[in-house]
């Protein structure tokens, strides 16, 4: 009879490394790479210089366009004017901002991790008992809280353009939260793509490549994707009668007919992943429902697609009564959330770029 002897298994020696998984995350080691990023940063004078360009060029590009639309609007009685002004105002600091954020944004972090490596700092990094996920939470901490750093030199000037109209302050906090959600997101993708790519320029130009694509490739491929999502269905139509004498004064009337539809509830995500969309479309009720209410107009017609046609055309124009498909339904979480994946991916990539081949350490080293 064969007797079987379990033979426990031989406790490490004293003084053996001990590693943490690649995942595990303690508050002192995301403090410490932060730290340490931001320490780098402030000593630079590109850095200072950076920040007051930003606030220069931000400040006048502001009172140009307060005195500009002074001018178009400068006429007629006052409270007319105010009206006018301030949502027009508000509308063109916020995309004027964002759209300097999403310029400036990349540079920040898409050298971190390959700028590291090609000055020889990042090994050091490495073999300390931080883990990769520290060190790439660390240094998205750091190029967001460097992007925070020219928003908030922005907040006076969204706060002039506030004041200019009658925009509620709940959309301005609003629109700065959503700004600097978008920021986040994108300095993940250029961590992210810094630990992919070993050059500096590729990583930055592959960062300005994906920030690109959701903002200008994804309005394009959506009026690409226009005609294959059209069809020829029966619809209620709401259209002048069959006597009109085309006259302006016409009371429309509906009837049943053959319309080429657009059922743009599929591809209305599309839209949904730009940002300007998503700042257009979280700011809220911005200001008084006219036409000056940019961004209440593009959330409008953002809404509008989200619903689709849904069986109703509207072929008189002249005529207010008509009330087509559109939805209350919010469109800039699903945006936000898509940025958020993507900086998601980034981060998670960078992660993995980060973590050092078990078949590199020395024997006897144990991994948590």
């Amino acid at each position: 009879m064969t007797q079987t002897i379990e033979v426990p298994a031989a406790a490490p020696a004293p003084g053996t490394p001990r590693i943490r998984g690649r995942w595990s995350l303690t508050w002192h080691g995301v403090r410490t790479v932060a730290a340490l990023e931001l320490r780098q940063r402030v000593r630079s004078t590109r850095w200072v210089v950076a920040l007051v360009v930003w606030t220069v060029v931000i400040g006048a590009l502001t009172l140009l366009m307060l005195g500009a639309l002074g001018t178009v609007f400068g006429t007629g009685d006052a409270g007319m004017t105010r009206a006018s002004q301030g949502p027009v105002l508000f509308a063109a600091v916020t995309f004027l901002v964002l759209g300097l954020g999403l310029l400036v944004t990349p540079t920040l972090s898409s050298t971190s991790v390959n700028g590291d490596r090609n000055a020889g700092t990042l090994a050091t990094l490495q073999v300390t008992l931080l883990t990769p996920a520290e060190i790439a939470l660390g240094k998205l901490l750091a190029a967001w809280a460097a992007a925070c750093a020219f928003l908030v030199l922005s907040v006076p000037f969204l706060a002039l353009a506030t004041a200019s109209g009658p925009t509620s302050w709940w959309a301005l906090l609003r629109v700065v939260l959503l700004i600097a959600a978008l920021l986040v997101a994108v300095c993940a993708i250029g961590l992210g793509m810094s630990a992919l790519v070993s050059r500096t320029a590729g990583s930055t130009v592959l960062t300005f490549i994906v920030v690109a694509a959701v903002t200008f490739l994804s309005p394009m491929l959506f009026g690409l994707t226009y005609g294959s999502v059209t069809s020829t269905d029966r619809v209620q139509v709401y259209s002048m009668p069959d006597d009109w004498d085309g006259s302006a004064d016409v009371e429309c009337v509906w009837r049943s007919g053959e319309r080429d539809v657009a059922h743009t509830e599929r591809t209305w995500w599309l839209l949904a992943v730009n940002p300007f969309v998503v700042v257009a479309d979280g700011a809220g009720r911005t200001a008084l429902d006219d036409e000056s209410d940019v961004l209440g107009g593009l959330r409008h017609v953002v809404r509008q697609v989200r619903a689709g046609a849904e069986g109703k055309v509207d072929e008189c124009w002249m005529n207010d009564d008509f009330e087509g498909a559109t939805s209350d339904a919010p469109v800039w979480p699903w945006g936000l959330g898509l940025n958020l994946a993507l900086g998601a991916v980034g981060y998670v990539l960078a992660v993995r770029r980060l973590s050092i081949p078990t078949r590199t350490l020395p024997r006897g080293t144990r991994v948590a």
